[in-house]
């Protein structure tokens, strides 16, 4: 099994920034991606980015050139540095690590954009 606990979310201003961290303990064999999806009431849940065991990383459309994910794969964590936050970004965000055939989520951060 493989545990993901998040930490900090909360309510910013539009313009404003967040950083999210999600660390990972458990089996972690085979890990081969972690990443970070979100999902705001009444949709469904979306890719905001992903990042892979050797580096590579993906960002859903909508968060291109705003939001930033990094990895340290000594110490099983992910980052999310997210800038330029505007109300379509508030929701709840998950921290997710995949190995094939399997995915784990953790429990979700409240991330809320308003003025």
């Amino acid at each position: 099994q493989v545990q993901l606990v998040e930490s900090g979310g909360g309510l910013v201003q539009p313009g404003g920034s967040l950083r999210l961290s999600c660390a990972a303990s458990g089996t972690l064999f085979m890990i081969n991606v972690m990443g970070w999806y979100r999902q705001a009431p009444g949709k469904e849940r979306e890719l905001v980015a992903a990042i892979t065991h050797g580096g590579n990383t993906r960002y859903g459309d909508s968060v291109k050139g705003r939001f930033t994910i990094s990895g340290d794969n000594a110490k099983n964590t992910v980052d999310l540095q997210m800038n330029s936050l505007n109300p379509d970004d508030t929701a709840v965000y998950y921290c997710n690590a995949q190995r094939p055939q399997f995915n784990y989520w953790g429990q979700g951060t409240q991330v809320t954009v308003s003025s």
